[in-house]
């Protein structure tokens, strides 16, 4: 996918994204091919689809939220909330909602320090001020965030207790394959109430891309 297909698709779903904001989204492309070059983060043969397989693919987050939770969506645009990303790898989900929403702060968090390099040079490059990047496990951040988003780190009873406690509201998950499984030990083990789970098909949000079996899991405090 070029960027002008790219800039169509996310105009039709977030109109008011500024110029400036475009113009970040289109240098990723040259700061991914530069840096993952030097270190690994994103498959050599999936580099080519960093667009709708990387960057779109975290937006499904936004999307989610803008469709599922509007008042939520809402909060995200007025800003004043902290989000962490954990597991980032080289930036994602967390570097493109933080260019969609600039007055959301976000702390990318990986404990697999050359990953961090690449977010960390990709942040600097897009210039984002509302990003910080740390090498680290979640347990060591000692601090709570508003929202959790990830993207496919581990499975769900796994991801869970790492986070548990550290959050305000919800984690925004990106996972795919047959989650029902996971989903109904992380519920038992951690004897959450009926209903904290919700999944949302991303297959069922852009024709012509292919997110068949993934999906956004969000998970209610």
């Amino acid at each position: 996918m070029q960027f002008s297909e790219f800039k169509e698709i996310v105009l039709g779903l977030f109109p008011d994204l500024t110029a400036d904001q475009l113009a970040k989204y289109e240098a990723m492309e040259a700061l991914y091919d530069e840096w993952n070059a030097k270190i690994n983060v994103i498959s050599r043969k999936d580099i080519g689809g960093l667009y709708p397989h990387h960057v779109l693919h975290s937006l499904a987050i936004a999307d989610y939220l803008k469709t599922q939770r509007p008042d939520t969506y809402a909060r995200w645009k007025d800003g004043g909330l902290e989000v962490l990303d954990l597991g980032t790898g080289g930036g994602f989900p967390g570097i493109p909602l933080a260019v969609l929403f600039p007055e959301v702060k976000f702390t990318l968090c990986d404990s697999v320090g050359k990953k961090t390099i690449v977010a960390t040079e990709v942040m600097k490059g897009l210039g984002l001020k509302n990003v910080t990047v740390v090498n680290a496990r979640a347990e060591s951040l000692g601090k709570t965030f508003d929202f959790v988003v990830s993207r496919a780190v581990t499975s769900l009873d796994n991801f869970y207790p790492w986070v548990k406690g550290r959050f305000n509201d919800s984690i925004l998950y990106l996972k795919g394959g047959d989650i029902a499984e996971e989903t109904a030990v992380m519920m038992q083990r951690n004897h959450m109430a009926k209903g904290s789970v919700h999944t949302w098909p991303i297959s069922s949000w852009l024709e012509g891309l292919d997110f068949t079996g993934k999906f956004v899991i969000d998970i209610r405090k």
